[in-house]
């Protein structure tokens, strides 16, 4: 795995994101959730090692211990940041894959409608405002009654703040205070977003571990039905993060539906 710097010219400023890029292949662009990078980097690595995908994977900028300007505040413009991405590096047949607010990051990448981009898939996204199915505010949670929430089996996946280094708690608050930034007024949700969806022209499939509680099934099934061809598919046995949960049933659902989605646009 190689981790390069890539200048990014956003609304004439100079921006530099921190890309993980591994694996020779198909390329895939993999974007984490607010808990940070670190939530996708096994599974972008079991990708890379077990299918032929060259895995791109940034970090979002404000996580990890990146630099956030002031003009990057919401998720569209992020959306824009990372097709100019795929831009840089000359990408072709890319599969996005997102998870949490990622997922929301590659819906509004969908609405771009990229002729570089072959195939969305959204696990376990927020973004939409679903009436009786809020999505669970990160800000108002301690980790013990998020990782409940997020997970099929919380014990097993457990984090305790109190055995972070200094460092680490700086990185953590600082990814959540870029969590706040990024989610907006509405709480983790752009209410005009579920009507703009009726747009995408891109293959999305729309992957959900049925355990979740931050953002429940039929918060899902309802992202599926906004957006015109949606494939749905719930996920046995794990929550929020199938792919740190459950990465090997994960890993053949996102690799089968963009195979499908390329070989389906070779046909056409």
């Amino acid at each position: 795995m190689t981790t390069i710097t890539v200048t990014i010219d956003s609304d004439g400023t100079d921006l530099d994101i921190t890309v993980d890029d591994q694996g020779e292949g198909r390329p895939f662009l993999v974007l984490h959730g607010g808990a940070g990078p670190q939530t996708v980097s096994d599974f972008a690595g079991l990708l890379a090692t077990h299918r032929p995908a060259r895995v791109i994977t940034p970090v979002h900028p404000g996580f990890g211990g990146t630099a956030r300007p002031d003009g990057l505040s919401d998720v569209p413009t992020l959306a824009k940041v990372y097709g100019q991405l795929l831009e840089e590096l000359d990408l072709t047949d890319v599969t996005v894959v997102g998870n949490s607010i990622g997922g929301w990051i590659a819906a509004e990448m969908a609405l771009l409608r990229s002729d570089r981009i072959s195939a969305v898939v959204l696990v376990n996204a927020v973004g939409i405002h679903v009436p009786a199915h809020p999505v669970a505010d990160p800000a108002t949670l301690t980790p013990a009654e998020l990782s409940a929430l997020a997970f099929h089996d919380p014990a097993k996946f457990a984090v305790d703040p109190s055995t972070f280094s200094e460092a680490q708690r700086a990185v953590a608050a600082a990814n959540r205070a870029a969590l706040q930034v990024y989610s907006g007024p509405h709480a983790m949700a752009d209410p005009t977003l579920g009507e703009r969806l009726a747009k995408v022209t891109h293959p999305v499939l729309v992957a959900w571990g049925e355990s979740d509680q931050v953002v429940d099934t039929a918060y899902g099934m309802a992202y599926a039905a906004a957006i015109p061809g949606a494939r749905f598919e719930l996920l046995r046995g794990t929550g929020h993060m199938p792919q740190i949960e459950t990465p090997q049933e994960l890993l053949p659902v996102v690799w089968g539906f963009a195979d499908t989605s390329i070989a389906e646009g070779v046909e056409g």
